[in-house]
């Protein structure tokens, strides 16, 4: 799979669909994890994450070597071509973590709408983009909407903010970056995805093996369950595809749009859908 060439613009329709792929593994994703981390009672979502990096390196690796897919070999220019997208997705993955556990479900959902104004001015720093007053405006309605829903649940955790602002901070700059780094003459699509996962998983295994966290997973008591493991493994799959789906996402689109479509997750009626839901399971 070669990359489009760069100068011809994406159709309606491939920003279409890869706007609804990138929807759907969002949402996909985030069923099976609840069913893993609050049914199952999972104690580690960084083991969880290394799984869905370590599938990710897998599948392009091997890919890579039977010519299904092109990027580039390593060589000393990589890390310069990649940098900061490792940093701002372990920097989004453990702030991220951190502000869902000190938060109500309404106000952080408010609060990670902030990624979406973020997200449009780094987009104009950054990629020098400019968005017509319409675009604009609609983006400001959707933070005050959200403000209007979560209107009365505003308990104030001084704590959580900051994790989720940071959460919002570096979300936004890895989609905007992301955009950045997919060039089909430097990395493409596929390197940046590759090259990402590669550098991400060594902090993420650091951090997870000095704290602890790494022993808590491996003395998990549900690891003879075959159901648990096919949705562990379903999960890191899942991972891939949704790692895949937001570069995709941003490729044919703007970071913008991948923002917009990701905070639809986080909708209200799909949070109450889960947390009425889910039962844990009793070891």
């Amino acid at each position: 799979m070669e990359e489009p060439d760069a100068a011809r613009p994406p159709s309606r329709l491939a920003r279409l669909l890869s706007a609804l792929f990138y929807g759907t593994c969002s949402f996909l994703i985030v069923l099976v994890n609840k069913a893993l981390l609050t049914t199952y009672g999972f104690p580690s979502p960084i083991v969880l994450g290394i799984g869905q990096m370590a599938t990710t390196i897998m599948i392009l690796y091997v890919s890579k070597l039977n010519k299904i897919i092109h990027f580039p070999d390593f060589d000393k220019k990589i890390p310069g071509k990649l940098f900061p997208l490792p940093l701002l997705y372990v920097g989004n993955h453990i702030s991220g973590l951190s502000s869902t556990s000190k938060l109500s479900l309404p106000m952080f959902t408010v609060l990670r709408k902030f990624t979406i104004p973020l997200t449009l001015l780094l987009e104009a720093v950054i990629l020098g983009k400019q968005y017509s007053l319409n675009i604009i405006f609609s983006v400001l309605a959707i933070v005050l909407g959200a403000f209007i829903a979560a209107g009365s649940d505003l308990a104030f955790n001084l704590e959580g903010y900051i994790f989720v602002f940071l959460n919002d901070i570096f979300t936004a700059a890895n989609g905007v970056y992301t955009k950045q780094k997919m060039d089909p003459k430097e990395l493409g699509k596929y390197g940046v995805l590759f090259y990402n996962a590669c550098f991400m998983i060594i902090p993420t295994v650091i951090i997870s093996v000095s704290t602890g966290d790494f022993q808590q997973a491996t003395e998990f008591s549900h690891w003879k369950n075959v159901l648990f493991i096919i949705q562990f493994l379903l999960s890191c799959l899942l991972g891939f595809l949704l790692m895949y789906a937001t570069v995709l996402c941003s490729y044919y689109n703007s970071a913008l749009t991948t923002a917009v479509v990701g905070a639809i997750k986080h909708g209200r009626w799909f949070k109450i859908l889960l947390f009425n839901t889910e039962q844990p399971i009793k070891t």
